[in-house]
């Protein structure tokens, strides 16, 4: 008989929680499970690649709203009221949106979804949550915070440093047995095969080198930083170019940051594209300029396409990068991305050694593996 689960998740716009979780489903056996995902918003550039037998529910639907004009308003509080009212009356939702439906597992594929599913009216249902981040650093979540998501069944977590927080968050063997170490499901292949396609839209300028930093435009990865720096390295006389793919709700004020630093010609921001890789493979060096981050799974599509790497010393990096074997770690801070970028820019020779090591290395997981360890722990709750 076929498992019954529930995964909820806020939308499947271009993030790397989203992007591993679409890539999960596209590779779970359809004949063994039966997968209903509900989204708060039916939007994101992934939502075309969800396998047709994944049912995909919703509680709204359009694009996300991430300005406060006066005709956006309303539409945007009544989102928030209505997905309040579910959240505060499960059984509502439960009972109208998912008919009455009993899952033999609930997923919550981000840490935001913590309450949603724990809150479920459904007693018999298996909880598993998924977490992305490191939580030490996300604005709200205090130890005593952390600690609930030990009212789950399974917590996956993606990276070392997480588990240790957990590990030394738990009073018991018990919690510490719920806290499972896992590699995001990554398709190399596909990494490697989009990135031969031409590059649009963007022009390369072989006689000055290009950074390069994909990602979602928010705070937490260090864009604002990263122009800064960019802009402080041009006054001294360094010429380079910086190139930032992704969108985000941050995008206009880091676009508006870039022009009041006077370097609209040298930096672009690129905004979302459903294949960035052809523009890692066109750029001199992969820049991570993250203040905090879980395991950033873009540091392995830049291992992948074998960049040279400069990024900030946040959670997960140390262990992607080898302790700086494959990349070159910096400060978590604008002096450490000011200190990593110069050396790029004045001694490029420094980065063939870990060229050296990046053409003999083999990733420690490969797609299948995640997925069968990820499935392991379905059939196991």
């Amino acid at each position: 008989m076929k498992k019954k689960i529930l995964i909820r998740i806020g939308s499947l716009r271009h993030g790397g929680a989203e992007k591993v979780l679409v890539t999960l489903l596209k590779n779970l056996p359809k004949d063994k499970y039966e997968v209903d995902l509900l989204l708060n918003l039916y939007s994101g550039k992934y939502l075309t690649d969800v396998p047709s037998w994944v049912n995909v529910m919703y509680l709204n639907r359009g694009e996300m709203i991430t300005t406060n004009r006066p005709k956006d308003i309303p539409k945007k509080i009544y989102r928030v009221v209505y997905q309040r009212l579910l959240k505060k009356y499960p059984k509502i939702l439960y009972k109208r949106k998912l008919k009455n439906k009993v899952y033999d597992i609930e997923f919550a594929a981000i840490h935001g979804f913590m309450d949603e599913v724990l809150n479920s009216p459904l007693r018999s249902s298996k909880k598993l949550m998924w977490i992305h981040n490191d939580l030490t650093q996300v604005s709200g979540y205090t130890p005593e915070k952390i600690r609930r998501f030990f009212n789950y069944d399974r917590v996956m977590v993606i990276s070392e440093k997480i588990q240790e927080t957990f590990l030394s968050l738990a009073k018991t063997e018990e919690e510490k047995s719920k806290i499972v170490r896992i590699y995001n499901p990554l398709d190399t292949q596909e990494i490697l095969t989009k990135s031969e396609k031409p590059v649009i839209s963007y022009g390369f300028d072989n006689s000055v080198p290009t950074f390069i930093s994909v990602g979602t435009v928010f705070p937490q990865k260090g864009f604002d930083r990263l122009l800064k720096i960019h802009k402080r390295l041009l006054d001294e006389g360094f010429l380079h170019k910086v190139l930032i793919v992704g969108d985000g709700y941050d995008f206009e004020n880091v676009k508006t940051l870039k022009t009041q630093l006077g370097v609209d010609q040298t930096a672009t921001m690129l905004g979302f594209t459903d294949n960035p890789y052809p523009y890692f493979r066109a750029s001199d060096f992969y820049i991570l300029s993250s203040r905090y981050e879980g395991f950033p799974t873009v540091l392995f599509e830049a291992i992948t396409l074998k960049k040279n790497i400069i990024a900030t010393d946040v959670s997960g990096v140390k262990e992607m990068l080898e302790n700086g074997k494959l990349g070159l770690i910096t400060e978590n801070s604008e002096e450490g991305i000011y200190v990593g970028m110069k050396k790029a820019l004045t001694d490029p020779e420094f980065f063939q050694s870990y060229q050296k090591h990046l053409q003999n290395y083999e990733m420690p997981f490969n797609l299948k593996n995640s997925v069968d360890k990820i499935m392991e722990i379905i059939d196991n709750l």
